[in-house]
């Protein structure tokens, strides 16, 4: 049986659009990390009163866009 290192490494090999659908794949097999009672409305909360006492931890999309393209790059 392959190891975690050779599935990966095997896996980095492969084109994005094949990444994307085994990624996909992967995290449809787990249970969701927000199947809480309430449906994540209390973590969404927390975030949100989170960034309303620091505004400084919120960035824009445009930032937000901008910090994922320099990492495919």
């Amino acid at each position: 049986m392959a190891t975690i290192f050779e599935v990966e490494k095997l896996a980095l090999n492969l084109p994005e659009q094949e990444r994307a659908k085994l990624a996909a794949d992967l995290l449809d097999s787990l249970p969701g990390v927000l199947s809480d009672e309430d449906e994540g409305i209390a973590e969404a909360l927390r975030r949100d009163a989170e960034i309303k006492s620091d505004a400084k931890q919120a960035i824009t999309l445009a930032q937000l866009d901008s910090q994922i393209q320099k990492r495919r790059s």
